[in-house]
């Protein structure tokens, strides 16, 4: 009888331990280490943020742990010595942007050169900021369409600006898309540009209705006034770039993350300024994340 006694109160005793020890578990270090998951995302940077300095964040760049940016397409007698010194700094281009015309219909030829600049420069994403000009949607959304054609055969997806009128927001982006119906024509989602364009309405809103069309995205910060050109350091300005990063996250988004910072109007930054503006914007995103 004794010794059930005592192994009873043994048995308590170490369920008691146990129980300790898995309250600390829950409550202490297991439970609030921060994730070791990486994002499967690249955060990228443009190199057109530095504007005049734009030469200086070559070197900048790399020195505060950036080694993705975003680059025009060079002109094809430019492309070995461009991609030398995308070598020399240890940068990647994971986008370029493109530029053309498309109320012309030279502009599918002048999309297709450029997009075999990208291949040549294992870049998988052409960025367009290109308005209708007055030419008829359809004709757009046509030599959109053989672009796309053209974007698949180098292996390279075109990706739309957030811009009027094909990219204005949400519903626009959405209705491009659908009557293009390509799936190497998509959209680069500017978190900061909905604010710019928009009144009533925020980046989360508007990215939840195209995320499945969204292949690389901006993070760009706006003090929200309609029309009003004001880009602060990210995390300084109204854009919710936390539920930005939530909604990708939760659709298994793996494209680049774009940062751009360009300034406030009428504001003309020194190099310093700049270099400090870029600075924070890094810091600030890696706060929300770990990112290649």
């Amino acid at each position: 009888m004794a010794y059930l006694t005592r192994h009873k109160s043994f048995s308590l005793a170490a369920v008691a331990v146990l129980g300790i020890l898995g309250s600390a578990m829950i409550g202490g270090c297991a439970a609030t280490r921060p994730s070791t998951d990486q994002d499967s995302s690249v955060l990228a940077c443009r190199l057109s943020n530095y504007g005049k300095y734009e030469q200086a964040g070559w070197s900048h760049l790399p020195s505060i742990g950036v080694r993705h940016v975003f680059i025009r397409v060079p002109p094809p007698d430019q492309v070995e010595a461009v991609g030398r010194r995308l070598a020399e700094h240890g940068l990647t281009a994971v986008v370029m942007g493109g530029r053309a015309d498309l109320s012309q219909p030279a502009c599918v030829d002048d999309l297709a050169a450029q997009l075999r600049t990208c291949e040549r420069m294992g870049v998988k994403y052409m960025f367009l900021s290109a308005g209708r000009h007055e030419a008829d949607k359809q004709v757009i959304y046509e030599r959109l369409r053989q672009a796309g054609d053209i974007a698949r055969t180098h292996g390279v997806t075109i990706v739309l600006e957030t811009h009027p009128d094909l990219g204005t927001n949400g519903d626009v982006h959405l209705e491009t898309m659908r009557r293009i119906d390509h799936p190497h024509v998509r959209v680069n989602f500017d978190a900061g540009n909905i604010h710019f364009y928009n009144r009533d309405t925020d980046a989360p809103t508007e990215l939840q209705k195209i995320i499945d069309y969204v292949a690389t995205v901006e993070l760009k910060d706006h003090n929200g006034q309609y029309r009003v050109w004001n880009f602060p350091a990210l995390g300084k300005g109204v854009v919710d770039i936390p539920g930005v990063l939530r909604i990708l996250r939760e659709h298994g988004y793996s494209g680049p993350l774009v940062m751009e910072i360009e300034g406030v109007e009428g504001i003309d930054r020194t190099q310093e300024q700049i270099e400090k503006d870029i600075e924070d914007s890094v810091a600030y995103v890696r706060s929300l994340g770990r990112f290649k």
